[in-house]
């Protein structure tokens, strides 16, 4: 049995209050709170090891090198990667779909070309896409939801077509909790030899992750939605496609060699990676990483999956009540309306009870539209959350319902 007081004690803002609340942070999927272990590491870097990366001989440089290269082969090993060069350290989720986009579009995508994502996507997940869309003139292909929040998997396989050259897939719904089938999404791909980006940054934080197990060919995720420093993320790709990829941005670090009449490029990782990387938020997320390996993911998962099924049961109780994403696999968030009151004033009334939920589209408006709705409040747990605190959260719901009606 995990002591989840004692987890608590590492999260120093949980002892807070706010409008003399104690505070109930129920907003983890946008990010999670920062074990003190992780802060430590920051402050021991910045004191003890700050000098910047793979450019000097002296003792500092060397010893911040070794750093974040321990920092990527923890990550490599966490996912499973083949090799630590797959792993290419990022500013976050965003910036690596991005990064795909940009780089694997230069390459590989001509106009008419088509990718394929789905209803449910954030808007990281969309954006990036459509950019290409304008700019090469390839065409997106929308895998629509079932009225369960799940994928259509029938009109997924009827997508594909010879122009099909790319598969970018959300592996846990944002706004829905609905855990994709992605190890089927990706073999159903590679019948038809398109690869395949898996968007982690939802699923990094409570599922275990074999990237050589989904045979994924791209995947990537946050350091901040996992315990971890913000501003740091990772995108992973197979090595057969990350060589044959263009740099995505140009500058120091990526070159082997700059002269006005050419320039050669770095080998991997380091073609992805131009300027000073963030070699502190590198061996902070591997201390979160440390953190959680210590907890066991299984058990966290147990323990989030626990909190989200009582939490289920109990906001039955509140007239009104709609939740929507009741997929049969679903993670650990809660995306819901009362009645017609808005979001925002839920949200704002339960804050002032000391409990902490996101309200709006959530980066998903294309979603909210699917379902009929402008936007919806979301409670989202960890594994520092308690019953005791969905308790005071189904309270603080009934008093809001109250004041509303």
């Amino acid at each position: 049995m995990l002591d989840i007081q004692k987890i608590r004690e590492d999260f120093p803002i949980l002892s807070r209050q706010v409008y003399g609340k104690p505070l109930v942070y129920l907003d983890n999927a946008a990010t999670s709170q920062t074990p003190k272990c992780v802060v430590d590491k920051i402050a021991e870097s910045y004191y003890m090891s700050n000098a910047n990366v793979h450019r000097g001989v002296h003792f500092l440089s060397q010893e911040a090198t070794n750093i974040m290269e321990q920092s990527r082969r923890h990550i490599q090993r966490y996912i499973n990667a083949r090799h630590p060069h797959e792993i290419i350290f990022t500013r976050g989720t965003t910036e690596s779909i991005n990064l795909v986009a940009s780089s694997f579009g230069e390459a590989f995508l001509q106009p008419g070309d088509e990718v394929i994502i789905s209803e449910m996507e954030h808007h990281a997940n969309i954006v990036p896409w459509q950019l290409l869309e304008t700019r090469k003139g390839i065409r997106i292909q929308v895998i629509p939801i079932t009225p369960a929040g799940e994928l259509d998997m029938e009109v997924f396989r009827g997508l594909f077509s010879p122009k099909t050259k790319l598969v970018s897939i959300t592996y846990v719904s944002n706004v829905l909790g609905t855990i994709n089938p992605v190890k089927d999404i990706i073999d159903t791909a590679h019948r038809h030899e398109v690869p395949v980006l898996i968007d982690g940054a939802q699923a990094i934080p409570h599922l275990k992750v074999d990237v050589q197990a989904l045979d994924a060919d791209f995947f990537v995720f946050s350091a901040h939605k996992v315990y971890g420093p913000t501003g740091f993320g990772v995108l992973y790709g197979k090595e057969q496609w990350l060589d044959r990829m263009p740099p995505y941005q140009g500058g120091g670090e990526m070159i082997a060699h700059v002269s006005f009449e050419k320039t050669t490029f770095n080998e991997l990782p380091f073609k992805f990676e131009a300027g000073t990387p963030d070699y502190i938020g590198a061996s902070a997320f591997s201390t979160a990483l440390s953190y959680v390996e210590k907890i066991g993911i299984e058990n966290i998962a147990a323990h989030e999956n626990e909190l989200t099924q009582y939490a289920t049961q109990r906001m039955q109780e509140i007239p009104g009540m709609r939740i929507f994403g009741t997929a049969r696999q679903k993670g650990a968030v809660i995306s819901f309306l009362i009645g017609n009151s808005h979001p925002y004033d839920v949200g704002m009334l339960i804050d002032k009870m000391g409990v902490a939920v996101r309200t709006g589209h959530h980066c998903a408006q294309p979603l909210m539209h699917a379902l009929g709705i402008e936007a919806t409040a979301r409670a989202s747990f960890a594994i520092y959350n308690t019953r005791e605190e969905v308790d005071i959260f189904i309270e603080s719901l009934k008093r809001a319902a109250a004041m509303l009606q």
